[in-house]
């Protein structure tokens, strides 16, 4: 018989734990390691790849409509790059959580291993230009990371940690404000923890960018996504509830 797991609040919230429940384990702590490294990604892709969020989906979809009349500084290669990786990406997470969807610990090690190989590329065509990059190479980086994270984005949502998307903040801000005298501390912490790790890599990113080259300033993401991988490849050499998908309710134990 398996372990059950604990009951939970709404929509799945673990009330009596903020990193380390039974039920998502060390996985928030995880996802806003996570969140900063999209902050500093889009630092890079909004200053230096041509104004083009590679996260953001909503906002790259509104300066792929300046570029296209023409607004003066928006890329519309990289935009469309942008878009089509992250589709992309999506789409091989939908493939990805159909065969290690049940492993939630390992769905995320698999995906932060493929982001780290595309950024790893995408860093190493920063390294070899000098300067700010053309705008093929912009493409290209741009196309790269959203594939990336349009991986990553389809993967946390399968994870369904409350509050933590990683990617986008509209929700999160929404659920701050409207929860903020009901909900207990560690549904209004976590929120709070998103917005504050997007702003703390966002900053980063774009003090790095100014005052170094654009290589240096996405550099930092592969550390951040190894050091996520390194710590899902040793936790998961023990057997954790947190580790696979909740059973529904009702479902044989």
């Amino acid at each position: 018989m398996s372990a059950r797991h604990p009951p939970t609040g709404p929509e799945g919230r673990d009330p009596n734990s903020l990193f380390s429940g039974p039920v998502h384990g060390p996985l928030p702590i995880l996802l806003l390691i996570l969140t900063t490294a999209t902050g500093l990604i889009d630092a890079v892709s909004v200053l230096g790849l041509g104004r083009v969020f590679v996260a953001n989906m909503t906002g790259n979809v509104v300066f792929l409509g300046f570029a296209v009349v023409g607004v003066p500084g928006f890329a519309l290669a990289a935009s469309l790059a942008a878009l089509g990786g992250f589709l992309l990406g999506a789409r091989a997470g939908g493939r990805l959580i159909a065969r290690r969807g049940a492993r939630r610990g390992h769905l995320l090690r698999d995906t932060i291993v493929v982001e780290l190989v595309l950024v790893l590329v995408g860093v190493a065509l920063l390294a070899l230009t000098p300067g700010l990059p053309g705008s093929a190479v912009a493409s290209v980086v741009a196309g790269l990371a959203a594939v990336a994270l349009g991986l990553q984005n389809t993967t946390v949502r399968h994870l369904a940690v409350p509050d933590l998307t990683t990617t986008v903040l509209t929700m999160t801000l929404t659920g701050i404000a409207a929860d903020i005298r009901t909900a207990r501390r560690p549904v209004v912490t976590r929120p709070v923890l998103a917005v504050a790790t997007m702003f703390l890599g966002a900053g980063v990113g774009g003090l790095l960018v100014l005052h170094t080259r654009l290589v240096w300033a996405l550099a930092p993401v592969p550390v951040l996504l190894a050091t996520v991988a390194v710590v899902l490849t040793v936790l998961l050499r023990h057997a954790a509830p947190w580790q696979d998908a909740p059973r529904p309710a009702g479902a044989r134990q």
